[in-house]
């Protein structure tokens, strides 16, 4: 049966309460709040102009005509959500239309950047069939594509906004790759679902993951939040499925290969092999020839 209507006014004080002992409302003007819906909108407005006509069905007549509207709709999105990102900071330490000018000088390098990691993908998936499935179908791409757009923008200190587009990967794909992370070219994640990377993982050129590979913190303590917390992984190494790799003084050397479900706290020696034994003993080598 419907509630009374001295049932609903006790609830909706109780509720009004919870506002005031807690966290309460936003503010009354929603529109100075980033959300997900105008972040989302955002991104694949964004992810259509590094790579047009790949998503949104269209036959471009006039690729200029094209990138100029594009360009100009995704500076007004930028503008109004970096403001009220910015807003959430300190307003006076920043100038959106300075950082949405900046992002589009920096295009050009990022579909460089991201097509290289496509290519990357390509060499070290022999399922792929293809460039075109790679962009279009891949989850791993997906996720290194949105935390490189995020990336820039993390290092512009824009609060909240780098953090939501990652989150939007992290939906989309079980992948989450903290937007402050650092990753070299041609990145490589094949499968992906459930991989974790912290915000101050450093990862060299040519690195390829496995799905559930944690690059994560020995400690959670909120006062190491300014610290290096999460590992380093050199050039050239494979880190296959399921394997954790903690503590922000954990360098794993170039060329390594780290095997599936092992767990490490140390660091390795360039060429290392790590791998567990059919009796769960964990084994490194470092050998150039030393096969895992």
């Amino acid at each position: 049966m419907p509630l009374s209507e001295n049932s609903v006014a006790g609830i909706v004080d109780s509720v009004l309460d919870s506002y005031q002992s807690l966290v309460g409302i936003a503010p009354r003007d929603g529109s100075v709040l980033p959300t997900p819906k105008t972040i989302s909108g955002l991104v694949f407005q964004i992810r259509d102009l590094l790579f047009p006509g790949y998503f949104d069905g269209k036959s471009i007549q006039d690729i200029r005509s094209e990138t100029q509207a594009r360009i100009r709709s995704i500076a007004t999105m930028l503008n109004q959500e970096i403001g009220k990102a910015i807003a959430l900071g300190d307003p006076s330490s920043q100038n959106s239309e300075a950082i949405v000018g900046e992002f589009f000088t920096q295009v050009p390098r990022l579909r460089e950047q991201l097509w290289r990691d496509i290519r990357a993908l390509d060499a070290g998936d022999p399922a792929a069939k293809s460039e075109l499935e790679i962009l279009l179908a891949y989850p791993g791409f997906t996720a290194i594509m949105m935390y490189r757009i995020a990336h820039h923008f993390y290092n512009a200190e824009i609060p909240v906004m780098p953090r939501m587009i990652t989150e939007l990967a992290h939906t989309l794909t079980g992948i989450d790759i903290h937007p402050g992370a650092t990753i070299g070219d041609y990145f490589c994640i094949d499968h992906g679902t459930g991989i974790v990377i912290g915000e101050t993982t450093v990862i060299g050129r040519n690195v390829k993951l496995y799905q559930g590979v944690t690059l994560g913190a020995l400690s959670v303590v909120k006062t190491d939040s300014r610290n290096k917390r999460h590992p380093t992984i050199e050039d050239e190494v494979t880190i296959y499925a399921h394997a954790t790799i903690l503590g922000g003084d954990t360098v794993i050397g170039h060329h390594s290969v780290i095997g599936g479900n092992v767990w490490i706290t140390e660091s390795a020696r360039p060429y290392s092999k790590i791998s567990l034994t059919s009796e769960g003993h964990q084994v490194i080598r470092s050998s150039k020839t030393d096969a895992l």
